[in-house]
């Protein structure tokens, strides 16, 4: 009978230990600060997939560089496809503000979808910070005191590309557009800038996103006899009409092809016996010193692949944002916003950038020109610089943008 009082005793007490623990643990994950979450969304399929591929493990390297956390809080990263959809990329975005406690969201390219996506984050109050979009709308009509656009634009595109192209004797342009917001914006940004230059726009056609056959558009261009066909599009769409071009000898035949919007990614994918001698303007370039060779070489421990201005505009905004809510002391939207306007931008990609009150990014833009095969001294040695082009120079005075709170 003693030892049987004695076992339950022992039970007895082992139960309270075990529920003491229970309760000390619930008590712990209780006290536990909530992580930071940052989302990226980005169209990791589709026209615009290769593109955006890199972009989370890039975020994941400014998480890492900071240290992980933030006023004591851990950072996560989250990240979605939107498909190239509006109604999706609106969707996950309220989602993650209502239900994950996302508190900014990067990536977004896709001009429509970022524009959706800026209209959520209006409401929410939250911070959206577009590296992949293009639409200088986002900092005009549509530009918020919570909102960024990180990376460049259709008007820094037009002005850096354009007027260069102009200037080299190519004054008379014919388009192949691709028919959203996106190439909407960059055929009436770059019409204004071969205007202004001299030049003139002869006629233009536009094209279903994510088409396969341009051969009917591409003839058209070709009749037109525009000394330079602009190509406002991107991603595939670029590298099929890029290609397509060259199989109906336009080239060849004395008509330039303008990238309008060509990353790294594309002149890889399109190697250099095509690409040759293609302009165009991107806002960083991994072998342009020895700092971005350095962070190109981490990056592609994670992923093997050249980084584009896209993939680098993903950790540029996340790390900025990240020195911001410190400085801040705290993940409220507009004193974090206070605080990255305050802060210069210095990082890999940038260097003494500034975020205006419009939402602008100014920063340095690099004029390239694809090398031949013969320039090229290694696998990724695909650009020669023309040209840096200061910031102010370079993106849309902010006067000019018709930003609905800028005064004056």
């Amino acid at each position: 009978m003693r030892f049987g009082t004695t076992v339950r005793v022992a039970g007895a007490a082992a139960a309270v230990v075990g529920l003491a623990a229970i309760g000390l643990a619930t008590m712990a994950q209780a006290q536990a600060p909530a992580p930071l979450r940052i989302g990226v969304m980005e169209g990791f399929s589709g026209v615009y997939g290769d593109l955006t591929l890199g972009g989370v493990e890039a975020a994941q390297m400014a998480v890492d560089d900071f240290g992980g956390k933030v006023l004591g809080r851990p950072i996560e990263i989250v990240s979605a496809d939107h498909q190239t959809k509006p109604d999706v990329g609106a969707g996950i975005a309220r989602k993650w503000y209502d239900v994950d406690g996302v508190k900014m969201i990067t990536g977004l390219g896709t001009s429509s979808v970022a524009l959706a996506v800026r209209k959520i984050s209006q409401e929410k109050g939250m911070i959206d910070i577009v590296t992949g979009a293009a639409t200088a709308d986002l900092t005009g009509p549509a530009c918020s005191e919570t909102g960024a656009h990180w990376v460049y634009d259709t008007y820094a595109l037009a002005k850096v590309t354009g007027s260069a192209v102009v200037k080299g004797g190519g004054d008379s342009w014919y388009f192949l557009t691709a028919d959203y917001a996106f190439g909407h914006a960059l055929e009436r940004d770059v019409t204004a800038i071969v205007n202004a230059s001299g030049g003139k726009v002869v006629g233009g056609v536009k094209h279903p996103l994510s088409t396969q056959d341009f051969s009917s558009f591409l003839l058209q261009a070709q009749a037109s006899k525009a000394k330079i066909i602009g190509l406002a599009n991107a991603g595939q769409d670029t590298i099929n009409s890029i290609k397509q071009a060259g199989e109906f000898g336009i080239v060849k035949g004395g008509q330039r092809l303008a990238g309008l919007l060509v990353f790294s990614t594309d002149v890889v994918a399109l190697t250099l016996p095509v690409a040759q001698g293609l302009v165009l303007t991107e806002a960083f370039y991994w072998d342009l010193n020895d700092e971005t060779r350095a962070w190109t070489k981490r990056f592609r421990a994670k992923r093997d692949k050249i980084p584009s201005m896209l993939t680098a505009g993903s950790y540029s905004s996340t790390l900025h944002y990240l020195k911001a809510v410190q400085a801040a002391g705290t993940d409220d939207a507009k004193a974090v916003m206070a605080k990255m306007r305050e802060i210069p931008i210095n990082d890999v990609m940038t260097k003494n950038g500034k975020l205006r009150e419009d939402g602008r990014v100014e920063r340095d833009m690099y004029l390239f020109q694809v090398k031949s095969p013969a320039e090229s001294k290694s696998k990724d040695d695909i650009y020669k610089l023309l040209a840096t082009v200061p910031g102010n120079e370079a993106y849309r005075p902010i006067k000019d943008g018709k930003c609905p709170f800028i005064k004056g």
